[in-house]
Formats: structure tokens, sequence, C-alpha cells
């Protein structure tokens, strides 16, 4: 069980672990598939012809035609090529509504597909089980850090002490922590349903593919690892750039709460881009909070970077203040576990 009030700051880094796309494959997709001159001859991806008419579609619905669309298309696949991360490609053309929204209809193509062939399946192959392939995953680990040490008489209470704040389009987390609680405490998995939607503090910066079904809320509904979605124009407004989640006074707020009512910063497969971490903290932290990061993959000068980054942005902190693990997500949840739970 967690005791410590604890957000957890999940990045894609992270949801690689679960078979999901990561930044650098999204655009190397984008960069790909939009190539509509391939329409129509042997070299033609089956992507490339979906998103042609979803393209065209869109614009046809906005009073814009084919060309229009196709335009858009060639902007997009030009920018993933120099751009860091599918968010800096949106944003660059917002003064464009056409371009960004065909950049969302893309993005959700793909997370869509990486939803469908990911490790975290619909329903676990046997009843009562976890749908997600094996434990190495920090989801796994975070199921268990969760649940580990609390009776069934306090289920209710498991939740209190976890925030977590997803940079990630996919609804990993809420999917699959209803199926954590049911195998842990064999309660009905309706009422894990409910408990995870009613006491789990999650909050998505940049949008998601649509709430789960069983969700409460106003937007489109899309049970997970859809790959094909019925409408897929109807989840383009569920997606917000890094600029229109900035002008949501009220969203950034509510974040920025979050943050500065913990005690412990848990920050999984994050990328420490500047614009997300001004959107977690408006000022330093209390020394007293810690903070725990994965740089996995990030060579020493990086690591000195983050670190730099993250003593201006949350306080400086000495010690044991600032753990930097140049491990996995998984590995770092596994690893620091006892403290986790401490």
């Amino acid at each position: 069980m967690i005791r410590t009030r604890t957000t957890f700051i999940i990045g894609a880094g992270a949801a690689s672990e679960l078979a999901m796309p990561a930044n650098d494959e999204l655009l190397l997709k984008i960069g790909q598939s939009l190539e509509f001159s391939r329409l129509g001859t042997p070299t033609q991806s089956r992507d490339t012809a979906m998103l042609a008419h979803y393209f065209t579609s869109l614009a046809t619905a906005r009073g814009q035609d084919q060309a229009a669309a196709f335009k858009a298309a060639e902007r997009l696949r030009l920018a993933a090529r120099l751009a860091r991360s599918v968010d800096a490609v949106l944003d660059q053309h917002d003064a464009d509504p056409l371009v960004v929204a065909c950049g969302k209809l893309t993005l959700i193509h793909f997370l869509c597909q990486g939803e469908a062939k990911s490790i975290l399946r619909l329903a676990p192959r046997v009843t009562g089980d976890l749908p997600i392939q094996g434990t190495e995953s920090w989801l796994y680990q975070f199921g268990q850090l969760v649940t580990n040490g609390v009776p069934l008489s306090r289920v209710d209470s498991c939740l209190d002490a976890v925030s977590v704040i997803s940079f990630c389009y996919d609804r990993s987390v809420e999917h699959f922590m209803p199926h954590a609680l049911m195998m842990a405490f064999g309660m009905p998995f309706e009422e894990a349903q409910q408990l995870v939607s009613e006491r789990l503090r999650i909050v998505h910066p940049y949008g998601t593919l649509g709430r789960l079904p069983w969700q409460s809320g106003t937007g489109p509904a899309l049970e997970w690892g859809v790959e094909v979605p019925g409408d897929m124009q109807a989840l383009v407004p569920g997606i917000r750039t890094g600029a229109q989640t900035l002008a949501d006074t009220g969203l950034v707020a509510a974040m920025q709460a979050v943050v500065a009512d913990s005690q412990r910063l848990v920050m999984l497969g994050f990328g420490y881009h500047p614009l997300n971490l001004e959107m977690l903290a408006a000022q330093p932290l209390p020394a007293a909070v810690e903070v725990l990061a994965t740089t996995y993959g990030l060579n020493d000068s990086a690591v000195a970077a983050v670190r730099r980054i993250l003593g201006r942005r949350f306080g400086e902190r000495d010690g044991d203040g600032l753990v930097l693990a140049n491990v996995r997500a998984n590995d770092l949840m596994r690893d620091y576990a006892l403290l986790l739970e401490s």
C-alpha cells in the first residue's frame, strides 16, 4: 500500500513498456504514412489509404476539399522529419486548424493501433487473471504497490494517497486497475471499476482517446483496444495540443495543485520537456518532497542536464531527495518498492 502522498508522472517511455508506440516511432509512422503520392501505387500502405480517407472526410466536414486535406498531410509529413515530438508538430501549426485536426486524427489512428497491439488486452485469457502479458512492466508493479498489504475491509482507501498525471494518450492505468483490484481482493469487477472511477485521481494533460465505456463523463466512449473506431472524427476534440493545455488555466491549476500536495514524485519514462515541466509546477516545491525519476538511455551529460532542469523547476535537493535512476520504469518501481510503500 502506498502510504505517502505520491504522484506518478507518466511519460511515453513508460508506455513503451506496454508495447505502445514510442515518440520516435510515431514520428516515423507519420512521415511514412502521410506520403499520399504513393496512393494507387504498389507501395501504398494500408495506413496511407486509411488516413487519406480520414483526411478527405474531415476536410469535407469542414467545408474544404481533398486538395486541402492532402496539403495538410504533406505539411505534417515534412514537419515530422524535423520535430522531436508529435506534440511539437501540432503546436507548430496552431494557425492552421485543418493541419492540427489532421495531425490529431493521425495520432488517434496510430494510438488505437497501439492499444490493440499492446501487451495489455481487453480481457484476461483466464477469468480473474490480469489482462496483461508478463510481469515486466511498470503497470504491473503499480498494481502491486497499490494493493499490497491492504485488507479487504479497507479497500476503499488503497488509492487515497495516489495520483497519476499521464502525458500519454492511452487509458492503460484506467483499464488495468479494476482488473488488479478484482484479482487482489476478489471483488466483483463492476465494483472494482466503480472504485477506480471514484477514487483514482488521474489527469491527462494532452487528453486521451476517449473515456472507457464504464467511466462517467460526456465525451465519446471507446472500448480498450479498438483498432478502427467507428467514428474517428468524434475523438479529435479529446486530443489537446500543448498550447491548448496551457490555455486551460483550470486544468493546469489542478495539475499543479496535485503536485504541490505531494510528498513524493515518481517520474516514469518522462522526457523532461520544458513545456511539460511548466505544467507541473509554478514554483519550487518544499525541500522535503522526494523525487524519483528514470533517465533510461540518457548519457551522463543528458542526466546532468535533467538534474539541473529539475532543480530549477522543483527546487534543489540534497542527498536522497532526488534520485535519478538510469533504469526502465519497471525496474525503478520494483527496486524502490519498499520506499514507495513507506
